[in-house]
């Protein structure tokens, strides 16, 4: 098996811990594997792949597409440590509106799986961050939404991060009427 993994708060939302081989050069990972994928039950069928670079203390999110356009995300740190936030949008789960934070880095090189229906997002915790995605679905700016950082109950370690503007701009989660 390459990866191993490992169930988080937010059913559907998983970590996955890639097999690392070390030498003197350094590091290889694999990052996927459309199998071992499938038999885990995760979409395997990815429509788009992006990264962004983050300096320390930058936060970004809480982002989600609204159905149609809805997707599933595969995130994992290239370069740096995250604490990484998954927020539950879906009505009928039974951990709605509830989040949970882990630490992704690239020395221990875990990504996380998360499922449609949740909102994303994460706090630059080293000097440079340089996050990948890959998505389910291509990015849809009429479905793309998101939740203000700091109404969902999500313990960030910065009361007063660096945000863009719209990530400032979004709504309270007490506001949210979820599409899921």
């Amino acid at each position: 098996m390459s990866f191993i993994k490992r169930e988080t708060p937010i059913p559907g939302c998983f970590e996955l811990l890639p097999a690392i081989r070390r030498d003197s050069r350094g590091m290889f990972i694999k990052i996927f594997h459309a199998g071992q994928f499938r038999e885990f039950g995760l979409a395997t069928d990815f429509k788009e792949e992006y990264y962004s670079v983050s300096k320390k203390g930058v936060l970004r999110g809480l982002h989600f597409q609204d159905p149609p356009a809805a997707l599933s995300k595969l995130v994992f740190c290239v370069e740096g440590d995250i604490l990484d936030a998954v927020l539950d949008l879906r009505t009928g789960s039974g951990t709605y509106g509830r989040a949970f934070t882990i630490k992704l880095s690239t020395r221990k090189a875990n990504m996380l799986y998360i499922p449609k229906g949740c909102a994303h997002g994460f706090f630059a915790l080293s000097r440079r961050v340089v996050m990948l995605y890959k998505t389910s679905a291509v990015y849809s700016p009429e479905h793309d939404k998101g939740i203000l950082w700091n109404s969902a109950g999500i313990k960030w370690p910065c009361k007063n991060p660096i945000l863009s503007p719209r990530d400032r701009s979004f709504p309270e989660f007490r506001n949210l009427a979820s599409p899921f």
